[in-house]
């Protein structure tokens, strides 16, 4: 018979088991103003700039079909609009007068997460969780699988 167990130093599963664990964190504080994490990061993102949808993905790690469907609850509630951009086929995400409220709003319960993240673990784990984070990822960028993410490729 052929054993399928994952096995315990499984990289990926820790890895998502962690970002749950921390999304969850994130999403109860964010709750507070009817947000959710990657909610609240597409409005941040959006507020510093309009942009296109693919740009946005990009920054986003994910691809564009799941940037435009994490952005309609978004849209729905007027604080992003998708404007046409310099063809037909592009849409550039621009920020409403109330997202721009919204994300002002949302920063006190993101500040509230990202505090009991450093109370955790430390100013200086933070930091050092950062770097291990953006090496990594830096590291699998130049990977050619990784430069397309796949539809199931979560924030």
């Amino acid at each position: 018979m052929l054993d399928l167990a994952i096995p315990a130093g499984c990289t990926c599963f820790k890895l998502r088991k962690l970002t749950r664990a921390m999304s969850r964190l994130y999403d109860q504080h964010l709750a507070a103003v009817g947000l959710k994490s990657t909610q609240f990061v597409l409005l941040n993102f959006v507020v510093q700039e309009a942009m296109p949808v693919a740009v946005l993905a990009e920054r986003f790690g994910a691809e564009r079909t799941t940037i435009t469907r994490n952005l309609k609850p978004l849209i729905d509630a007027g604080w992003v609009t998708l404007e046409a951009g310099a063809d037909n086929r592009q849409r550039i995400v621009t920020i409403s007068a109330a997202g721009r409220a919204k994300a002002r709003q949302a920063y006190g319960a993101w500040r509230a997460a990202q505090d009991a993240v450093e109370a955790l673990l430390g100013a200086a784990g933070v930091q050092a969780l950062h770097r291990q984070i953006d090496g990594t990822y830096d590291q699998l960028a130049t990977l050619s699988a990784f430069s397309h993410p796949t539809e199931d490729a979560q924030p």
